[in-house]
């Protein structure tokens, strides 16, 4: 499922520079001290607004990555120079303090790519404002025997607000009040007071109740921020319900837990999106979120005076009430409305033309001619499903694929991260943010080629059936989902059936036109069809937002996903150019992960804390 994405910008290329090559052994104390002593360094030079000492601190290629505490955004810095130039200019504000190795992890010597040594350890940190959590990745440089390690990465993260810490463990909350209370009211008549702001406004409005909505509304509910959701659909869950029916999730249950409530430990590896959908009806209950269904957004509008939106929201009995949030949150997944391409001759075709989005089953086509355009995960799916339900397939690849198997792929990609017997989620999660995109892209390309190897026989096997593949090519899963949401499959069967010639392929042509029964591709070739489904991928998120709130809101913001100018992922999550307006999705990870930062992003706000970047 790839999403259409303007030009893309150009984000700073990363490297391990030939200088800091060495393979380093070191005990555990030293490794141990090495981290004390840059740590201590670190906090005088910010104590002591001495920041002409990072020279020393960090390497000339290096990198510092912060989300919220320079600035009410996700600030990738890279280079001794520019790292230096801007904890100059905003830690006088910010006031970073008391770094400290974390008491919970023991700092690793570790060595990332061949030839190169680093230590790894995790940090805690506060500012004048909250606490966070990160990492430091140090190096050795030409003069490490004596002693002189620097900084390679460092990634700083908000995680609390100081006074305004979510209430859990022994600050939970009581859930009753003992004692004398007059007009008392049981808990089921307060929820039903709050979910239907009977008497009160939402400080902000949520749409879409699909994995980002519910992450999103569990973490503010948690800082006690007032938000509401508004979903179309009749259930929560339908969002993945509605789709086709042999869907089952990609990615593991390691990688895939919601904030709060993991999934328990027999849950399958692999979810099926019936299952799902079950999971996130049971987990806004839990969580206790205020949901709408079947309460459709009718427009929007903001008041940059007061700051406040008028959102007319149409409920299920067809009656419209104006909500006045001081945020509209657009949930409805990194993606924006179909990318439906149309050819000469479709209206003289006799069979069906769909979307992906749009199909649910292969069953009423057995022994008939499907044709899927496209790909990537969905057009493989869709393929699969039409072969095992009995239709004749071909699919329509129109450029190279990226192709890792579900067993090599998964098990090289996450290991030491999402896996059984694994980090806690919270420290994978925090493992995997630390790295800045743009490195990650560098190491990525190195596991692409442990995956290829692993998958060889498979992509040759591809390679005989007709599928051009792109493996090997400096191509990776995650570089190709951070630039283009998506070009790849992750192969759970169809790759197999592609091989075996079970399901046809054209490669390399794309359509002319329709006929009456058929298509015809660029070089004449026809292909006989009852059905054709167009796996073909998404425009920009912008889209959804011009079609739910308005044109004119959409054209305030930023195109989203894909690197930016810093190699950050773009407008997800951040600042969208619009005040008082965010876009929220991505997969259940990333959903669960940068969720707090759009929550806490937003406490800021109400509270004081911070400006908006777009209101400034």
């Amino acid at each position: 499922m790839a999403t259409t994405m303007q030009a893309p910008v150009a984000a700073p290329v990363a490297q391990f520079p030939s200088e800091l090559k060495g393979a380093h052994e070191l005990t555990a104390r030293e490794i141990h001290q090495v981290c004390a002593d840059w740590i201590d360094a670190l906090n005088a030079c910010l104590t002591n607004n001495d920041y002409n000492t990072l020279d020393k601190l960090f390497h000339d290629e290096s990198w510092w990555r912060d989300l919220l505490n320079f600035t009410l955004d996700h600030k990738l810095l890279h280079g001794k120079d520019e790292i230096k130039s801007f904890v100059a200019e905003h830690n006088p504000k910010a006031q970073f303090t008391k770094f400290q190795l974390s008491s919970k992890h023991e700092p690793a010597l570790q060595h990332p790519v061949e030839g190169f040594t680093w230590i790894q350890a995790f940090i805690n940190f506060e500012t004048k404002i909250g606490r966070g959590r990160g990492l430091i990745r140090l190096m050795p440089s030409s003069s490490a025997a004596s002693g002189a390690w620097k900084c390679f990465t460092c990634f700083t993260s908000l995680e609390e607000l100081k006074g305004f810490e979510e209430k859990n463990g022994a600050t939970r909350p009581q859930g009753v009040n003992h004692g004398e209370n007059v007009d008392r009211k049981a808990w089921k008549d307060l929820r039903h007071e709050k979910k239907n702001f009977l008497d009160s406004e939402p400080t902000v409005v949520v749409i879409g109740a699909g994995q980002a909505g519910l992450n999103l509304a569990a973490r503010l509910g948690q800082l006690n921020v007032d938000t509401l959701i508004v979903d179309k659909n009749e259930r929560i869950g339908d969002n993945w319900r509605k789709r086709y029916n042999f869907l089952v999730l990609h990615d593991p249950v390691w990688y895939d837990h919601m904030a709060y409530i993991p999934f328990p430990a027999h849950w399958p590896v692999f979810t099926p999106k019936d299952k799902l959908a079950e999971w996130f009806e049971a987990y806004a209950n839990l969580m206790e979120l205020n949901v709408w269904m079947k309460t459709e957004v009718k427009g929007a509008t903001y008041d940059k005076d007061t700051k406040t939106w008028t959102v007319p929201v149409q409920g299920p009995d067809g009656k419209i009430r104006e909500l006045h949030p001081k945020h509209v949150v657009l949930a409805t997944g990194h993606s924006g409305e179909a990318n439906i391409p149309h050819f000469e001759g479709e209206n003289e075709f006799e069979g069906k033309i769909c979307h992906s989005s749009q199909h649910t089953t292969g069953k009423d086509f057995s022994g008939k001619k499907a044709v899927v355009v496209g790909c990537c995960n969905s057009g493989h799916d869709i393929a699969h499903d039409f072969y095992e339900q009995g239709a004749d397939v071909t699919i329509i690849q129109r450029s190279s694929t990226y192709i890792m198997s579900s067993e090599n792929g998964l098990r090289i990609l996450f290991e030491g991260l999402y896996e059984e017997n694994g980090p806690d989620v919270e420290d994978a999660d925090l493992l995997f943010a630390s790295i800045p995109n743009p490195m990650h892209l560098v190491l990525q390309g190195q596991t692409a080629k442990r995956i290829a190897d692993a998958d060889k026989e498979l992509l040759e096997n591809l390679a005989k059936g007709g599928f051009t593949t792109n493996n090997g090519d400096g191509v990776s899963f995650l570089g190709l989902y951070f630039t283009r949401g998506g070009g790849y499959y992750l192969d759970v069967g169809a790759s197999s059936l592609i091989a075996e010639g079970k399901i046809k392929v054209e490669s390399g042509r794309g359509i002319k036109r329709f006929h009456k029964n058929s298509l015809e591709l660029v070089d004449g070739t026809i292909v006989p069809a009852d059905i054709v489904v167009l796996a073909t991928g998404y425009q920009n998120m912008r889209t959804t937002a011009a079609r739910i709130l308005s044109q004119e809101v959409a054209d305030q913001t930023k195109d989203v996903w894909g690197l930016d100018e810093q190699g950050e992922l773009a407008t997800i999550w951040r600042n969208s150019g619009h005040p008082g307006m965010w876009y929220m999705g991505g997969n259940l990870a990333l959903c669960r992960y940068y969720s707090k930062r759009l929550a806490l992003s937003i406490k800021m706000l109400e509270e004081g804390l911070a400006v908006h970047p777009a209101a400034a």
